[in-house]
């Protein structure tokens, strides 16, 4: 059975309505806002039994738990858009293209495309895993409500950067991304108002936890696995 979670009510005005999280497995979930759906890097692991087909459908890069061809049809329907990097769209075909730094407006969501990518950790020496530019992660507003979709990164500039998150899913596994300190220590800088741990698989969230020590930074841990 999945978590369904209503981000904090405190974060933003009573106005704006809330936005519901559907934690999938890993590094895929659904943000569910106004009758909106949208399915984050859609992956066929995941249990999608009985949720809702997407509105919009947005991927971060090209490994096999973030594009995961087969799963984006299955949780298309007409109409549904397809948001990811130019490489994730030499393989999704009817994906639009946005590259780091593009902002577009789709089904009433402003979203941006923010840099994801590793500095130092690859499978050899002279590579990475995620080289910059090739994935996106995301910032979504719902009203004036500012989520973040870090993607795969490591701790890089960009994310230390981020300024008014309301809400931040942040990734942590080796040797893939980053350490439950290294992803701690970014949250401590950009300070969302809740941080949601995700793809973390065997990392201790412990560990990330006693090393979140901004104030008024709130960590929520959902099942994922």
């Amino acid at each position: 059975m999945h978590l369904l979670l209503l981000l904090p009510f405190f974060i933003l005005s009573p106005s704006v309505d809330d936005v519901e999280i559907v934690p999938i497995t890993h590094g895929s979930l659904i943000l569910k806002w106004e009758n909106k759906i949208v399915h984050i890097d859609p992956w066929s692991k995941g249990n999608y039994q009985g949720q809702p087909q997407a509105d919009l459908i947005l991927v971060t890069d090209i490994h096999g738990d973030h594009m995961d061809a087969e799963q984006i049809e299955k949780v298309s329907k007409p109409g549904t858009v397809v948001i990811a990097p130019a490489a994730v769209q030499q393989t999704v075909k009817q994906a639009q293209i946005m590259s780091n730094g593009e902002e577009k407006t789709i089904i009433g969501i402003q979203i941006q495309a923010v840099p994801m990518y590793n500095i130092k950790r690859g499978p050899e020496e002279g590579k990475l895993y995620h080289p910059k530019g090739r994935g996106n992660g995301y910032i979504l507003t719902f009203g004036n409500r500012r989520i973040y979709i870090s993607g795969d990164t490591e701790c890089i500039p960009e994310m230390e950067n981020l300024k008014n998150i309301d809400a931040a899913f942040v990734c942590m596994n080796l040797p893939y991304t980053m350490t439950p300190e290294e992803a701690a220590g970014c949250v401590n800088s950009f300070k969302p108002g809740v941080v949601y741990p995700y793809h973390y698989r065997d990392s201790d969230m412990d560990a990330f936890q006693k090393a979140v020590t901004a104030p008024g930074v709130k960590v929520e841990l959902l099942d994922w696995y």
